[in-house]
C-alpha cells in the first residue's frame, strides 16, 4: 500500500500529470469530470507561481517544490518568509536555460528503458503509471530520467509540449477510459488529506509575491549596499602635573596651535612649553561606506566620514605628535578643522580581479591600511588600539593617497602586495598645499609619495608573518618635514638644523627622501592566546643639506580572543614609538632632552550583541614627548561602537 506522502510525491514529480488528467476530461462521465476539476484547480493554479519562483517550500509534509540549481531565493519555511534583495535583483536569471545538452528530452514507452531508475525507487510506480498508461513521460538522450535533480523551466516546457501532443491524439481517437475511477478516488483523498497544506502554499506564495514586488519598489540599489559604524568616545588624561613639550610660544592650552616647531633665536635650541592636564572628552566618529558592484566579483567603495573627536592627549603632545601617543585610533576628526563635524571623502576606489591570483585597486583616494601592515591582534575596529598601535609608526608617509595596489596570491604560503600612492589625505587641507597628488603644482608625483612592498608568509593559518619595505618622498612645509606626512621620521618636525625655524616657519628644507624596513607578526598559539609584535627601521636623507635621519621603533604583545565571550578579544601591547639613533639635531621638536618615550597599552573589545560592542581601553606613556624629565601621562577611554 503505497503511503499518502508518496502518492503526493509521485503526482507532483511530474506536474504535466495534472494537465493530462484536466485537459481530457470531456471523455469522463459528466458527475466524474465535476468532481475532477474540483480536485486539480487548487494545484494547477499552484503552477504558474511555483514555476516562476521556484523557491524551496517545506510543508508539515516535507520539502515538495525543489529551488532550482544556482537560485539565490532564500528557503522559506514554516516559520518564517523572507526573500533576500540579492534574488530580487536576479529574478531574471530564473528565465536562464542550464547547459544546452540536459535540454534535449526523449519519449519512452516504458519505464525499464530509464537506467537509473530501479522497481525499488519510492516514485516506480508513479513513473510506469505515467509512462506506460498515458505515454506521456520523457528521458535524457543517455535514457536516465535524472529524477532527484531541480526541474527547469525549460524541461518542463519540453515534457508539457510531449503531453499535450498524446493528449491530442487521444482525444482525437475517441477514447472513453483515459482516466479511471480509482484515480478520481486518489486524487479525492489527495485533496481531503492535504486541504490544510495546499491552503498555506497558496497564501505563502502570495505572500511571497507580495514581498517581492515591496522589495523592488523599495530597494535602495540594485548594485550598492551601504554599511554604517559609528564611534561614541569618552576620554581622559592625567599627569599630575605639567608635561614638557615642544612647539611655538603661546600653545600651552591649545593642542591645535601646535602645527609648526620653532627654535628659540639666541639658543637656538626648539620651543620648550608646559602642558596641563585636559578635560574629559565626549566625541563621535562616523563612517558610511557605499560598496557598488557591477559584476559581483568587482567592488566600488565610497566611503563618507565626519567627527568631531580632538582626543584630550593632544593635549600634552609636542608638534608634530598630534593624533599620535595615547590617542584612541576612533577618538578622531574626519575633516579638515579639528573638532568640527565636516562630512569628507574618507575612501575612493576601485577593486577588481584579474584572474583567481591577482586583484588590481585603482583610485583617488586609496586608504594605505586596507592593503599593508595588518596584524590580527590590534585591528582598530575590534580593538582599542591607538595610532601608535593600530600599525606601525613608521610604516607610510600618506593615510590615503592617488594611484594603484595590486595584491598577488602566489602559493597558498605567500602573498605579495604592491603599491605605489601620491598623497591624497582627506583630514589635510588642500590650501596649504596638502592633497598633492591633485595639485597641479607637485602631481602624482613630484608632492608626497610612497612606494610600498609587502610580502606576507604564511605557514600555517595561525602565523602571518610579513616583510615590508616602503620608499617615500615627502614634500616639505614652511621648510620643515614632518607631521600627519611625517612618517617613517615618524613624529616631530625637521629642519636643516640650528639657525632655522626662529621665532617663525623657516626651516630651510624643500623634501625628505626616506627608506623603511620593517617586520610584522602575529601567531595563534592556541585558540584562546596569541602574540604579535612588529620592528621597523628607517633612514630619511634631507634635502639640500643632504643630512641622514635614522629611527627605529618596536611594539610586542599578546592577544586573547574570545575572552569571557565568543568575539570578545583582549590585548597587552608593550610599544617603543620613536627611538631616534642619528640626527637629533635636525629635530626643531620632537627630540626632548635625549630620552625615549615607551608605552603600554590594554584593551577589552566586548560585543553585547552583533551590531552593539564596548570598548574600555588603559594607556600609560612613558618619557612622553621623549622627556625623561616628564611625568608618567594615564588616558582611559570607554568607547561604544555601533554597526549596520
Amino acid at each position: 500500500m503505497v503511503s499518502k506522502l508518496t502518492i503526493c510525491k509521485s503526482l507532483l514529480l511530474s506536474p504535466i500529470v495534472w494537465t493530462v488528467l484536466y485537459s481530457t476530461h470531456s471523455q469522463v462521465a459528466r458527475s466524474e469530470s465535476a468532481t475532477l476539476q474540483k480536485l486539480v484547480e487548487p494545484i494547477v493554479a499552484l503552477q504558474p507561481a511555483t514555476a516562476a519562483l521556484s523557491p524551496t517550500v517545506s510543508t508539515a509534509a516535507g520539502s515538495v517544490i525543489t529551488q532550482p540549481a544556482g537560485s539565490i531565493v532564500q528557503q522559506v519555511t514554516s516559520q518564517d518568509s523572507r526573500l533576500s534583495l540579492d534574488a530580487v535583483q536576479d529574478v531574471a536569471a530564473f528565465d536562464k536555460p542550464e547547459a544546452e545538452a540536459d535540454s534535449s528530452l526523449e519519449q519512452v514507452t516504458s519505464v525499464s528503458q530509464l537506467t537509473d531508475v530501479k522497481p525499488t525507487d519510492w516514485a516506480f510506480q508513479a513513473l510506469q503509471s505515467l509512462v506506460e498508461r498515458y505515454g506521456c513521460i520523457v528521458g535524457y538522450p543517455d535514457k536516465t530520467y535524472r529524477g532527484n535533480r531541480a526541474l527547469t523551466r525549460f524541461e518542463f516546457a519540453a515534457g508539457l509540449n510531449a503531453c499535450l501532443d498524446r493528449v491530442n491524439e487521444l482525444i482525437a481517437a475517441a477514447t472513453a477510459d483515459l482516466v479511471k475511477k480509482e484515480d478520481l478516488v486518489t486524487l479525492q483523498k489527495l485533496q481531503e488529506e492535504f486541504a490544510a497544506e495546499l491552503a498555506t502554499l497558496r497564501g505563502r506564495v502570495d505572500a511571497l509575491e507580495a514581498r517581492t514586488t515591496t522589495l523592488e519598489k523599495q530597494q535602495f540599489s540594485t548594485t550598492t549596499k551601504l554599511f554604517g559604524n559609528v564611534w561614541i568616545n569618552v576620554t581622559g588624561a592625567t599627569a599630575g602635573k605639567g608635561v614638557r613639550f615642544e612647539g611655538p610660544a603661546g600653545s600651552e592650552g591649545d593642542a591645535l596651535g601646535r602645527f609648526f616647531a620653532t627654535r628659540a633665536p639666541i639658543t637656538r635650541r626648539p620651543t620648550t612649553l608646559t602642558a596641563q592636564d585636559p578635560n574629559i572628552t565626549m566625541s563621535f566618529l562616523t563612517w558610511l561606506t557605499l560598496s557598488t558592484s557591477f559584476s559581483g566579483k568587482d567592488q566600488l567603495v565610497t566611503q563618507l566620514a565626519a567627527g568631531n573627536g580632538v582626543s584630550p592627549y593632544n593635549q600634552y603632545a609636542s608638534a608634530g605628535f598630534y593624533n599620535a601617543s595615547g590617542v584612541p585610533f576612533l577618538d578622531q576628526t574626519g575633516g579638515t578643522v579639528n573638532g568640527r563635524a565636516d562630512f569628507v571623502i574618507h575612501d575612493l576606489f576601485y577593486s577588481f580581479p584579474l584572474n583567481d591570483a591577482v586583484k588590481v585597486t585603482i583610485g583617488p583616494r586609496i586608504n594605505w591600511y586596507r592593503h599593508f601592515d595588518a596584524n590580527r591582534f590590534n585591528f582598530v575596529f575590534n580593538s582599542g588600539a591607538s595610532f601608535d598601535t593600530a600599525n606601525s609608526t613608521q610604516s607610510n608617509s600618506i593615510d590615503r593617497g592617488s594611484g594603484a595596489v595590486v595584491e598577488v596570491t602566489l602559493s597558498k604560503q605567500f602573498r605579495l602586495t604592491l603599491g605605489y600612492l601620491g598623497e591624497n589625505t582627506e583630514f589635510l587641507p588642500s590650501e596649504f598645499g596638502f592633497n598633492t597628488s591633485s595639485n597641479p603644482k607637485f602631481g602624482l608625483f613630484g608632492g608626497t609619495n610612497t612606494a610600498s612592498a609587502e610580502l606576507i608568509f604564511s605557514p600555517t593559518s595561525n602565523i602571518n608573518l610579513r616583510l615590508q619595505y616602503n620608499h617615500s618622498r615627502i614634500q616639505a612645509y614652511g621648510g620643515q618635514v614632518g607631521g600627519a606626512i611625517g612618517e617613517p621620521i615618524p613624529y616631530g618636525y625637521l629642519d636643516a638644523g640650528p639657525g632655522f625655524s626662529n621665532g617663525v616657519v623657516g626651516g630651510g628644507l624643500r623634501y625628505a627622501i626616506a627608506d623603511m624596513f620593517g617586520v610584522n607578526f602575529d601567531w595563534m598559539l592556541t585558540p584562546g592566546l596569541g602574540v604579535f609584535g612588529r620592528y621597523s627601521f628607517a633612514t630619511a636623507r634631507l634635502n639640500p643639506i643632504d643630512q641622514k635621519v635614522r629611527t627605529q621603533s618596536f611594539q610586542v604583545g599578546v592577544g586573547f580572543p574570545d575572552l569571557g565571550k565568543k568575539g570578545a578579544l583582549g590585548t597587552l601591547t608593550f610599544l617603543m614609538p620613536m627611538d631616534i639613533t642619528k640626527g637629533r639635531t635636525y629635530f626643531a621638536s620632537g627630540g626632548g632632552d635625549g630620552g625615549t618615550q615607551y608605552e603600554l597599552e590594554a584593551s577589552y573589545f566586548y560585543p553585547l550583541n552583533q551590531h552593539v560592542a564596548v570598548v574600555p581601553t588603559f594607556y600609560a606613556i612613558f618619557n612622553a614627548n621623549n622627556f625623561n624629565s616628564n611625568p608618567t601621562v594615564f588616558v582611559g577611554s570607554l568607547r561604544t561602537q555601533f554597526s549596520f
